[in-house]
């Protein structure tokens, strides 16, 4: 969980200067934070907020829509709680920001009871848009990012409960598997009871310097919490982002509130700033093959790199070690010197 709203760290000076305190709470703060909504960063060409402006088929609109979709004053409805339905909607403004925060308000609910219920919705980073498919309402094969959250278990035979988030990258090559929930092709995921809450759902999906984290608030306590984090991923620019949704014989409302886009603001390497981002093939560079989810019901990489709070923790254990060592050091030496003093 990342909050560190009121936290505090009593006694952490006593051991450590004033200065390197505040490295490390620096440290600790830029890499495990979570953009909280701070509107410089927000980019509105790229988000749906409401009333929903700019919605429609004009040559001004910066979303589209098809389907099943109906807008509301409220929300954006993917798909009726009826059976058999598709849905849409995608930004037609391109981003073209190499690190990028998106945040999701959504809320899936019906009237369908445990189990009789689907099929969710899929949230896109891709270069194709408006292209209606057989998954959560669009095409298997794509270029880019897709993040599924899946309500409908199809593989009897997986170890996991539903509903599910799951992430995939593909060059086009590779179609997510709809049998088997996509698990051959997935690069990480959790489980998540989002479905007939009394409040919305949130989701924060962050890229930045080749890492893919996806986080989630559930509880509707603004308390972000893991569910993905992925090293070695590669994206372009010049994508775009779109939700969509559909339903089978079973059912639910599919509804987003509303998806707001935040730039963040990272350094890069002069020869990073000096690619052609647009000309990046979408890929993973992981020391797990997706195939081996199949054997990990969780559906998490454990040989990513290390994340920053990882590496904080380490340095935290490393520091403190040796300050332990030093105060050791110190008292041996001190007994001694009196042990000493007594043959004297």
């Amino acid at each position: 969980m990342v909050s560190f709203r009121g936290s505090k760290m009593r006694g952490f000076g006593t051991f450590i200067s004033r200065p390197l305190l505040f490295l490390l709470l620096h440290f600790i703060l830029v890499k495990c934070d979570i953009t909280d909504g701070n509107a410089e960063h927000l980019k509105r060409e790229h988000s749906l907020m409401k009333p929903y402006q700019g919605v429609g088929s004009s040559p001004s609109s910066q979303w589209d829509f098809w389907g099943s979709t109906l807008v509301t004053s409220s929300y954006v409805r993917l798909t009726p709680d009826e059976r058999s339905k598709q849905g849409s909607i995608w930004n037609t403004v391109p981003v073209y920001l190499k690190d990028w925060e998106m945040h999701v308000q959504y809320k899936i609910h019906g009237s369908g009871k445990k189990n009789l219920h689907g099929d969710g919705i899929a949230i896109w980073y891709t270069k194709e848009r408006l292209n209606p498919g057989s998954v959560f309402g669009s095409n298997a094969k794509f270029h880019g990012l897709a993040l599924f959250i899946d309500t409908y278990h199809n593989d009897e035979a997986a170890d996991r409960s539903f509903p599910y988030i799951s992430a995939m990258v593909s060059n086009g090559s590779l179609p997510y598997d709809h049998g088997n929930d996509g698990r051959t092709s997935e690069l990480g995921g959790c489980s998540s009871e989002i479905r007939n809450k009394d409040h919305d759902t949130y989701l924060a999906i962050r890229y930045s310097k080749g890492r893919l984290t996806v986080m989630i608030d559930i509880d509707d306590k603004n308390e972000w919490k893991a569910c993905i984090d992925i090293g070695g991923v590669r994206l372009p620019t010049g994508y775009y982002f779109g939700a969509s949704a559909a339903t089978g014989d079973l059912s639910d409302n599919h509804d987003i509130i509303s998806m707001k886009m935040y730039q963040l603001m990272v350094e890069h390497t002069p020869d990073e700033d000096s690619l052609d981002w647009t000309k990046i093939e979408p890929s993973v560079s992981l020391l797990k093959s997706p195939k081996d989810n199949i054997d990990d019901p969780t559906g998490n990489f454990r040989s990513t790199p290390l994340t920053g709070w990882k590496v904080f923790l380490l340095l935290l254990c490393a520091l403190l070690g040796i300050v332990v060592c030093g105060v050791v050091g110190a008292v041996v030496f001190q007994k001694r010197q009196e042990r000493n003093r007594r043959f004297y």
